[in-house]
C-alpha cells in the first residue's frame, strides 16, 4: 500500500490520530517545494477539520468534509507528479 492509499484510508476512518499519522507519511515530501509544502498544510488543515466535524456534528456534514479532504489530497498528489 503506497503513501497516498494509506492517507486515503485515514480520511475514510477519520480517527483522532489521523492527522498525526498523515503528517508522518507526508513529511517525506514537505521539502520538495514551497507550493507542495503549502498544499500539504492545506490538506492537513482540512483533515483536522474533518476529524472535528465527525467528532462533533451531525452525520449530514461528514461526507462534504471528507470529500474536501480527498480533493486536497488529490492536489498534493498532482503537484508531486508534475
Amino acid at each position: 500500500m503506497d503513501c497516498f492509499e494509506r492517507i486515503e484510508a485515514l480520511i475514510d476512518a477519520a480517527s483522532a490520530d489521523a492527522t498525526d499519522r498523515a503528517r508522518v507519511l507526508l513529511d517525506q515530501f514537505d521539502d520538495k517545494s514551497q507550493t507542495i509544502a503549502q498544499a500539504i498544510d492545506d490538506f492537513l488543515l482540512d483533515l483536522m477539520t474533518l476529524v472535528f466535524v465527525i467528532e462533533s456534528t451531525q452525520q449530514m456534514f461528514h461526507n462534504p468534509a471528507r470529500r474536501l479532504a480527498h480533493m486536497k489530497l488529490t492536489r498534493v498528489r498532482l503537484l508531486l507528479a508534475s
